[in-house]
């Protein structure tokens, strides 16, 4: 069986990246057989990570918490150290799971759009796909790092071709800063490697070889530098955030679907499983610059939301300035801070990926994004206004769905290790509210503006279609699920934090006041070491 779970864990790759090769020599059929490869390539890699989620529990794990190890040598082992090393530990699981619903979830979107040239939009929504799985599943940071540049280049394209409005500056203004992002988090990764004078890009020898050998506080201060900075500036962590709200606005649907909803991950999930661990006295040392910077996603990003007209500028700003509380677990570096981090970047992946998607619905029927122009779409549509209205609450963090788990958790971890730090990010919270409620104020209640009137004369606006209702109840199931029952993510997380001393939080105890043990959303508590 292991063997077995091992197999599906590289087919989760490798099958959505052959339907795009597929498509490839098959474009010029008809766009049923491009969506029926498409429609396979999507929905096998969510079957293989619901099914290897469902089996993580009882897997055979090794020393470091993975399990469905897979390694194969490509020719470089000997010379350069690199090999495609797969496998699942408790943090990278939940993330493997989300890539595969997310993926559907957009993969349905886009095979029931009217986007020009279908099967070369699939095609290289398959790539991104297949990237994405490779991503949370490589155990080598060589292709960790490779399959995050392999789901990015089409995110360029898409942009370019499929893209809306200011879609030739938003794709260069990404490709500046992306670019920017991935080589200096791709110098901090190559200073690793040297700096442990190790032969080889393992995660799991590398942790190995950093807990028997000390590595200078200097070059530890250095690396973490360049992936906080690297890293941040993929996640666009303030202030350089400018890029994605631009880049999302004028993104195709699906692509921001799954660029924002799981691509962004890429960044945060590195800082969690590379960055601190193996550099933990250069992450507690750049620690009070990451919750300013992280305040500054959630305050002053917070505040241009609050300002925008355009419904999916809005959704992008959100989507940047809830990365705050996300960095923020990560600044408390304790098993309940990181846990919560994790957490959250699974709700927020599954919340923002349902807004852009009903954004795009409500664009559909009011032809325009200017929510100013809108008004009274509720007497219409009643389902579309309810899915709007859940997704809103759960971007807010309302109990009941994944998202409050996050955050309260955050919340609890700050507040044993940076208190002061609490009510400013609390103030994130009436923020969020003020603008959800009131784009959805503004687009289903009240009277419909002359605009609007206008614009929908002799026109029948009908509710959400089928095909738009699905990926939307996959999007919410996932977050209703999680949202009561927190423990079918959570217990993964504790367990494999809980394992590593980095996330013990009085292993910090130099920078950190005296905490109380720690709590994730599992309700796990454990004691704390005696300082």
């Amino acid at each position: 069986m292991t063997d077995f779970n091992s197999l599906l864990l590289i087919l989760a790759i490798v099958i959505p990246l052959a339907a795009a090769v597929l498509l490839l020599f098959t474009q010029k059929s008809c766009d049923c057989m491009a969506k029926l490869i498409a429609g396979i390539g999507f929905l096998a890699p969510t079957a293989i990570a619901l099914w290897l989620w469902g089996n993580f529990g009882d897997a055979a794990h090794n020393a470091a918490g993975y399990a469905y190890l897979s390694q194969f040598d490509l020719g470089m082992k000997e010379t350069l150290g690199i090999s495609l090393y797969l496998g699942l530990n408790g943090i990278s699981a939940p993330l493997f799971l989300l890539s595969g619903i997310v993926g559907l979830a957009a993969g349905w979107h886009a095979i029931n759009s009217k986007a020009e040239r279908l099967p070369q939009y699939l095609l290289l929504l398959l790539v991104m796909q297949g990237g994405l799985m490779g991503v949370f599943a490589s155990v080598d940071i060589f292709f960790f790092y490779f399959f995050h540049e392999l789901a990015l280049i089409p995110t360029f394209i898409m942009i370019g071709i499929w893209g809306g409005a200011g879609r030739r500056s938003a794709a260069m203004e990404m490709t500046i800063y992306l670019t920017l992002g991935a080589m200096l988090s791709l110098l901090g990764l190559i200073y690793i490697y040297k700096a442990t004078d190790w032969t080889g890009f393992d995660l799991i020898a590398l942790r190995e070889y950093v807990a028997a050998n000390d590595i200078s506080d200097v070059i530890q201060h250095n690396i973490f530098g360049l992936l906080l900075f690297g890293f941040g500036i993929l996640v666009s962590l303030f202030p350089f955030h400018s890029w994605a709200p631009r880049g999302y606005a004028a993104a195709p649907t699906a692509n921001a679907m799954l660029h924002a909803g799981v691509l962004k991950k890429f960044g945060l999930y590195g800082l969690v499983q590379i960055a601190v661990p193996l550099m933990p006295v250069g992450a507690l040392e750049w620690n009070p610059l990451l919750i300013w910077l992280a305040l500054g996603n959630i305050l002053f990003i917070g505040l241009v939301t609050i300002a925008q007209r355009d419904l999916k500028l809005m959704v992008g700003y959100s989507s940047v300035m809830h990365m705050g509380y996300i960095f923020l677990g990560i600044a408390t570096l304790s098993v309940a801070g990181v846990g919560g981090a994790v957490i959250l970047m699974f709700a927020h992946g599954l919340s923002v990926a349902l807004m852009f998607l009903l954004s795009t619905a409500v664009y559909q029927r009011t032809g325009t994004y200017d929510m100013r122009d809108m008004g009274g779409l509720g007497m219409k549509t009643p389902i579309l206004a309810g899915f709007f209205v859940a997704a809103t609450m759960a971007s807010v963090g309302l109990p009941g769905f994944a998202n409050f788990w996050g955050e309260f958790t955050i919340f609890m971890a700050l507040w044993q290790s940076h208190a002061w730090a609490v009510a400013p990010a609390v103030i994130g919270i009436i923020i969020s509210a003020i603008y959800g409620l009131r784009a959805s104020a503004a687009i289903f209640m009240g009277p419909q503006s002359e605009a609007f009137k206008a614009a929908s004369a002799g026109k029948t606006i009908t509710d959400i279609t089928r095909a738009e209702r699905i990926p939307a109840i996959i999007l919410i199931l996932g977050l209703v699920l999680v949202g009561f029952w927190p423990r079918s993510i959570s217990n993964s997380i504790d367990n494999q934090l809980m394992d590593d001393a980095v996330y013990q939080p009085r292993v910090l105890s130099t920078a950190h006041t005296p905490a109380a043990p720690a709590t994730t959303a599992a309700g796990h508590e454990h004691e704390e070491p005696a300082s």
